[in-house]
């Protein structure tokens, strides 16, 4: 993972927004999606590694493979939903930055679902 071109993105991008702001402030916000959209998909491609080591860890420990991929899913989620209230933030509408928040937190409690339903199987079966 080069950190160097994350931030030279980010600070590329951060430039030309505010240049454009000055000429035409609608362009701006697009300038700024398109520069997070383009770091975060660069951050999830370097994140390759981790991914196929979460995988082959939990293949070593004999857990079900669909708890990685929970944990997995949750995390994007959680990183869509970041980036796309930050955007709105930056647009001006915090108020559709908080739903977005929102929308996002149940998103994950709904994908982590399939967990809650086995870890209470599981107590069930420990209760005698």
């Amino acid at each position: 993972m080069n950190i160097i071109a994350f931030v030279g993105a980010g600070v590329i991008g951060a430039v030309l927004c505010a240049v454009l702001k000055q000429y035409k402030p609608e362009f701006g916000i697009y300038i700024s999606l398109i520069t997070g959209i383009i770091i975060l998909g660069a951050a999830v491609l370097a994140l390759k590694p981790v991914l196929d080591t979460l995988e082959e860890l939990a293949g070593y420990s004999g857990a079900d493979g669909e708890y990685a991929a929970i944990l997995i899913k949750s995390l994007a989620v959680c990183f869509i939903t970041q980036l796309a209230a930050e955007s709105c933030r930056d647009a001006g509408e915090g108020a559709i930055a908080s739903k977005i928040e929102f929308a996002g937190k149940c998103a994950v409690v709904l994908t982590a679902l399939p967990l809650f339903n086995a870890l209470a199987g599981l107590v069930t079966e420990l209760i005698p």
